[in-house]
């Protein structure tokens, strides 16, 4: 479980976690102040979210910068997360891309905070090496695509006039239909009670998909750093989304780029139509440690003609990112030491093994 030594202030007191939260309303659901919480705190999951942008910027270091950068003040905006140096480090740049569902920056997976520890289901270990070798950071938001917004009593009716249907049979339908919501709402209220309205998606310019989203930062940001060496960690639905990024803009990634871990990515070069100097220089600049019952950085066999695939050591998933974190950045030392020679860096092979008690 999230270690209870972590606090962090919601409202008059302080709660050691978010499962401490989660824990105390279910325990005391009575209090008034209790069910203000749950309601103002929308659910576990915007708790968790919350309590890690905390930590990225308390104990990170890490600065929260708005998207789009000319964004309005009406309009929907995302951010992602940098340190101090990220643009202007000149030797080093980590970029941390998670997959898709309910994660947001700074997580790798919601069940590991909940159910384990922050060091496994977040990027802060990652984060706080990086800081220790002297990387500039960058972590993505890649799933803060949209907001949801109440709709107007206008915006409702509309919805519900536009079924083409005749207007005596669209009246019986919707007298039927008011009294189902009445029923359905008032029991709504006491299981949900954070979502009374009805609500519509706005979507956040040029950041309404994954894909989009890293494309964007990368033109901002990435690709105006100092940096000489990028590197980018990204784990499942983030391995397409790079994949995406190469293959929109191929010469500038190679050009920056120089290496590239991939945990359990579910990218696909035939789907993703991605050619074939983008799979050469895969083959050559990246490596996907993937979720299998082999030893960590055992060689797995790929059907796939892009990058190697070593074992991560587990075959949970969401632990991949987790137990691979050593070896990979021992993979980005290799590839800077190979760039800096000239010579191509090797992939990891199972007599270089590392083995699981170093983690």
């Amino acid at each position: 479980m999230i270690p209870y030594s972590r606090g962090i202030s919601f409202g008059s007191g302080e709660v050691s976690s978010p499962v401490c939260v989660l824990s105390q309303l279910l325990v005391h659901p009575q209090p008034s102040q209790w069910w203000d919480m749950a309601r103002s705190r929308n659910s576990l999951d915007s708790i968790i979210t919350k309590y890690v942008y905390e930590l990225l910027q308390k104990e990170c270091h890490l600065k929260k910068v708005t998207l789009p950068v000319d964004a309005t003040e009406s309009e929907p905006k995302s951010f992602i997360f940098m340190s101090e140096d990220a643009l202007t480090n000149p030797d080093k740049l980590l970029v941390l891309i998670h997959g898709n569902g309910v994660v947001r920056a700074g997580q790798w997976a919601r069940r590991l905070i909940i159910n384990k520890d922050l060091d496994s289901g977040t990027q802060m270990p990652y984060i706080k090496r990086a800081a220790e070798e002297g990387y500039g950071v960058i972590v993505l938001n890649p799933n803060e695509n949209y907001i949801e917004v109440e709709k107007t009593k206008a915006q409702v009716q509309l919805s519900s006039d536009c079924s083409g249907e005749p207007a005596e049979k669209r009246e019986r339908k919707d007298k039927t239909q008011k009294e189902t919501k009445k029923r359905r709402d008032f029991y709504e209220k006491y299981r949900n009670p954070q979502k009374e309205k009805e609500t519509m998606q706005m979507c956040i310019r040029d950041n309404g998909s994954p894909e989009e989203h890293a494309i964007y930062v990368w033109d901002h940001f990435i690709s105006q750093s100092a940096a000489e060496n990028v590197f980018f960690v990204a784990h499942s639905y983030g391995g397409l989304a790079f994949v995406e990024l190469m293959i929109q803009r191929e010469a500038e990634v190679k050009n920056k780029v120089t290496a590239v871990a991939l945990t359990d990515s579910i990218h696909n070069v035939w789907h993703q139509e991605a050619g074939k100097t983008i799979r050469e220089w895969m083959r050559e600049n990246c490596c996907n440690w993937v979720s299998s019952p082999e030893p960590l950085d055992t060689l797995v066999e790929s059907m796939l003609p892009d990058c190697p695939r070593v074992s991560s050591g587990t075959e949970r998933h969401e632990l991949t990112s987790w137990k691979s974190f050593p070896s990979i950045f021992k993979f980005f030392s290799k590839a800077m030491d190979a760039k800096n020679s000239s010579v191509k860096p090797t992939p990891t092979r199972r007599s270089n093994r590392i083995k699981y008690e170093e983690l």
